[in-house]
């Protein structure tokens, strides 16, 4: 089997021209002038090249429903429009919705994502199709009904026994969905499991107000106190949003290695809360990464506009131009995402995964270009994206990617039956 050899020529980096040699999947060498044969050579004169962006939460066939239901609060838009019409999903509608999420995140420079939805095999074979890494959760409700539990149980068991049929860019996971939605013993033995198959947990917690109520009416703790209480905080661990934490909450996430991932689009469009502490949880040693959520909740997949969202957000509500920087921003986007999966990626160095972007730096949004990182996220979008490369394999080139008139077609074919269903 021939070895995928690719070089990129006199492309920006850190304002720098270098040329990249990726060997395998793997980035070989970075250098100036380097000489080398390879199967693909692609001229990197007027861009620049960023880490493949991690989108760190997301619910990726649920772009079927972007636009679907808005302006509405979180636990209506849940129970009333998106919870009814998630039960008539067909394997079809998760599949082309999940290609469709794929084909939105290679346009705007995502390569990898952590996502949480259910018929967790269809989404792996979108994820397989397009060339993307996913990191796949089945998502788990038992509804406190040890029946259901049973059921739920029984479905992690048969996704982790069939994990081997898929390629290493897919990592299957577990993701019970909130503390609302699923029992404390169930959520222990996830933990067990978890820990028994080398897994990940990816978990909503202290989203909104009306689930801190809830935690404390239902078990008399604060969500993260709660958790304490089971016994499941882990490095495994990843919570979606942790919008209502106190700095003792945060103490304990940073003593027992939990992860999170912040999606501040979803939070402000659901107006679940806007004062996320990135600071403190950064300070105290927690890692944090950037998602979008389900693009039922914030309406695109973008990366680029993400990190831009998370960084004003905290600005205004702190009142402080100087925090939560550009380049924060971009690192907790790239590497810090990278380093809550485990994944070596998300830093352009040689050993590391050949997960590549690059941006396209004639545009109004780069000009002048006193500084590439804050242009990014503070002027760009997704759109400035013109290649992309995961695993060594160019997936998008010039803003083109195989096949995506069909996935466009299809996807929307399959939302508006749907919703008529």
């Amino acid at each position: 089997m021939q070895i995928n050899k690719l070089l990129i020529k006199n492309v920006q980096l850190d304002g720098n021209s270098v040329d990249i040699y990726v060997e395998g999947n793997s980035i070989k060498q970075i250098g100036a002038h380097i000489e080398t044969e390879a199967n693909t050579l692609i001229d990197g004169t007027g861009k620049a090249v960023i880490p493949g962006l991690v989108n760190g939460h997301t619910h990726a066939a649920m772009t079927l429903f972007r636009g679907y239901a808005d302006d509405m609060k979180l636990m209506p838009w849940l129970e009333q429009k998106i919870w009814p019409n998630e039960a008539k999903l067909t394997r079809d509608d998760v599949y082309w919705g999940a290609k469709l999420a794929c084909l939105e995140m290679i346009k705007s420079g995502t390569t990898t994502f952590f996502d949480m939805y259910q018929r967790p095999y269809v989404t792996a074979d979108a994820v397989e199709e397009m060339g993307l890494r996913g990191y796949i959760a089945a998502v788990c409700f038992d509804g406190f009904d040890p029946q259901e539990a049973d059921a739920c149980k029984r479905g992690c068991w048969k996704l982790f026994d069939k994990k081997d049929g898929y390629s290493q860019r897919v990592q299957f996971t577990l993701g019970p969905h909130a503390i609302y939605t699923v029992s404390g013993e169930f959520l222990r033995w996830i933990h067990e499991f978890a820990n028994e198959r080398n897994s990940l947990i990816h978990l909503h917690l202290a989203e909104t107000e009306d689930e801190v109520n809830f935690s404390l009416k239902r078990f008399g703790f604060t969500p993260v106190r709660y958790l304490y209480k089971l016994g499941i905080l882990s490095p495994r661990l990843v919570l979606a949003h942790a919008v209502y934490v106190d700095n003792d909450e945060i103490r304990m996430l940073a003593d027992h290695g939990v992860k999170v991932v912040h999606n501040p689009a979803s939070n402000m469009k659901l107006a679940s809360g806007i004062q996320f502490p990135f600071v403190e949880m950064k300070r105290m040693g927690v890692p944090v990464g950037i998602g979008t959520d389900g693009c039922s909740s914030s309406n695109n997949l973008d990366m680029i506009e993400a990190m831009k969202l998370a960084s004003l957000l905290g600005k205004a509500w702190r009142k402080d131009p100087e925090v939560l920087t550009a380049q924060e921003m971009l690192d907790a986007a790239t590497s810090v995402g990278a380093d809550i999966l485990g994944l070596k990626a998300g830093r352009i160095a040689e050993g590391y995964l050949a997960d590549l972007c690059l941006v396209d730096l004639k545009s109004a949004a780069f000009t002048p270009n006193f500084n590439f990182v804050s242009n990014l996220v503070y002027a760009a979008n997704g759109n400035c994206v013109d290649t992309v490369i995961c695993n060594g394999k160019v997936l998008m080139r010039e803003r083109k990617v195989p096949g995506e008139e069909e996935i466009l077609e299809r996807a929307a074919r399959c939302a508006y039956d749907l919703v008529k269903r």
